[in-house]
């Protein structure tokens, strides 16, 4: 006879009564924040639905339009109750709710089990609420799927990464990290550890995190090791604290809800395209009237324009390019950091003369959001020329103190592999037959997007105002 898991904080952490928290549910997952995202993994807290629900409602709207697709999910929680060594799974067959129940995915609770960090423990399940309060959304975002929940107590991040590995699948499977931020802080010391540990997500820095910023630490590290080797794109949706939803601010938990998407196919949707598009274009148009670069403040804009992002920003004119330039670290939001290499991209671009206000009405400009540069490994340059993907790879080469960037743009003039890397070395400014051993190469994608300049007046008026700073 199936055993089933009965909830343990019905009534406490969310509505026990089933019509209750099917309208609480519901109307968290139509969250203005969410859009159609095609994420394998979420990041999403876990507190009292009315504390955090509405950042939860972020996330797990955003992915409603994949319920289709994902007949499975992999939760990984922090065990809160329970001290133990590596990672726990209960005995249970199915999980209850107030909504149903939801079957275990025994087959690929068989895999991780075979890992040695993996064992059967019902005890660390008792009363705790970290995966159940997660259930509930699932169930209305997704419907029917199987579970497959892992509570994560003292383990290393590759320990972590190493389940997740073996459960990753394809593309029926959703990996959900359930996590809180900072705990029991003042409302404006709080911000500022949730900001910390935002950026610690967005840049995958393992080592920046820890339990006083994310009680999830743990779990979220293998996540991130995970991600970052199979080329994830985060993107924060939602960042805030109890003292924004359901108490007052003098002691606070932060909540932080984040999306990752494969790079290749991640895609920013046309609410945040515009408007980028739209303030490269003020911040230009700024630098011709006052010959300086505007500031932003970034914190008038949305979250998943504030993720920080490596960009570049390329300007063309008559249809022959004016200026490249952009960013290889991630050391500033998207916004602030398109706002740069717009400025850079129309005025300080070396081998361009800088554009006027007569340059504008034959201008377009675009913007590239890369993903994280990856190093690649070859025997020497034939085997470096057959692994790179045309139309695909953007490629960074360095050789000592010379270094070449191309884009994947490039491909659109240059269709060979081998011509490709020629003309990115003589970019680098090294002989076109140059080869040693000390060379280094990377490889990224991009997401580009871009319009042709509007008339003077024409941009949105949520962008940069005229003296510099955007509207709060």
């Amino acid at each position: 006879m199936a055993s089933i898991r009965q909830p343990a904080v019905a009534g406490t952490f969310y509505s026990a009564e089933a019509a209750e928290l099917e309208n609480m549910v519901t109307a968290h997952l139509d969250s203005p924040l969410a859009w159609d995202i095609d994420a394998k993994a979420l990041v999403v807290p876990h507190a009292g639905h009315v504390y955090s629900g509405a950042i939860a409602g972020a996330a797990y709207g955003s992915v409603r339009h994949m319920a289709e697709r994902i007949t499975r999910v992999v939760l990984l929680g922090p065990a809160h109750r329970v001290a133990f060594k590596g990672l726990a799974v209960p005995s249970a067959d199915a999980h209850a709710t107030p909504l149903g129940e939801i079957a275990v995915d025994w087959e690929g609770l068989a895999r991780a089990l075979a890992l040695p960090q993996v064992r059967i423990s019902d005890a660390a399940f008792e009363n705790e609420h970290s995966l159940e309060v997660h259930l509930p959304f699932l169930q209305r975002a997704l419907g029917e799927f199987a579970l497959v929940p892992l509570l994560v107590g003292d383990a290393k991040p590759d320990a972590v990464e190493q389940v997740l590995r073996k459960l990753w699948g394809g593309p029926e499977t959703l990996i959900v990290i359930s996590t809180d931020l900072s705990h029991f802080h003042a409302y404006d010391a709080a911000q500022k550890l949730d900001a910390n540990a935002t950026r610690a997500i967005e840049t995958f820095n393992v080592e920046g995190l820890s339990g006083d910023l994310a009680c999830g630490f743990r779990p979220l590290a293998g996540l991130l090791r995970a991600a970052r080797r199979l080329d994830l794109r985060p993107t924060t949706l939602d960042v805030r604290n109890s003292g924004d939803t359901a108490g007052d601010k003098s002691r606070v938990v932060g909540y932080g809800s984040y999306a990752f998407e494969y790079s290749g196919a991640a895609r920013t949707p046309g609410k945040y395209r515009e408007p980028l598009l739209d303030i490269a274009q003020q911040s230009i148009r700024h630098g011709i009237v006052n010959g300086n670069c505007p500031n932003v403040e970034v914190l008038g804009f949305p979250h998943p324009m504030r993720t920080h992002r490596r960009t570049f920003v390329s300007v063309h004119t008559g249809g022959r390019l004016r200026g490249c330039v952009g960013s290889l670290t991630p050391n500033n939001p998207l916004i602030a950091d398109v706002v740069q290499n717009a400025y850079r991209a129309a005025f300080e671009d070396k081998r361009f003369k800088p554009l006027s206000e007569g340059d504008l009405a034959e201008t377009d400009i675009s913007v590239s959001v890369l993903s994280t540069p990856r190093p690649m490994t070859f025997k020497g340059e034939a085997d470096l020329v057959a692994q790179i993907q045309p139309d695909t790879d953007g490629l960074i080469l360095q050789d000592g103190d010379k270094r070449g960037i191309f884009l994947p743009v490039v491909w659109e003039q240059i269709a060979a592999p081998g011509e490709f890397l020629r003309n990115l070395k003589r970019k680098a400014g090294l002989p076109l037959d140059h080869w040693s051993d000390g060379i280094k190469v990377w490889r990224y994608t991009t997401e580009s997007f871009g319009a042709k300049f509007k008339p003077a007046g024409a941009a949105a008026s949520d962008g940069v105002v005229p003296d510099g700073t955007a509207p709060a």
